[in-house]
């Protein structure tokens, strides 16, 4: 009964985590990203779930490296240099990849 109530629990608060995670990644998104991706839904969605995790590893350096590289997103210059944007970029890949083209899930945006 006790390992049962462990795998119960440790279950409940991993989708728990996961849902804050993606919440978390939404914030970020709508804070930061959608002020140069005005179209928010359609610029989610333009990638697949494959696509954004490999945007996203190594802590989204990846996805720094494009924005840093393109002189329309020296807006956002500051946002990918800063410790603030390599914290959170666990967050805004579990958004990003909970909602791509291939995830069959829509993002709701106010």
């Amino acid at each position: 009964m006790g390992k049962m109530l462990f795998v119960v629990l440790f279950f409940a608060f991993s989708a728990s985590t996961l849902f804050s995670a993606i919440y978390k990644g939404h914030r970020i998104y709508v804070r930061t990203c959608s002020k140069c991706h005005t179209d928010k839904q359609a610029f989610v969605e333009s990638k697949t779930i494959k696509e954004w995790a490999k945007l996203m590893n190594n802590k989204g350096e990846p996805l720094k490296k494009l924005h840093l590289k393109n002189q329309k997103a020296k807006a956002s210059w500051d946002y990918f240099n800063s410790s603030k944007y390599t914290k959170k970029s666990k967050h805004l890949k579990e958004f990003l990849m909970e909602y791509a083209k291939d995830s069959g899930k829509v993002p709701a945006f106010d």
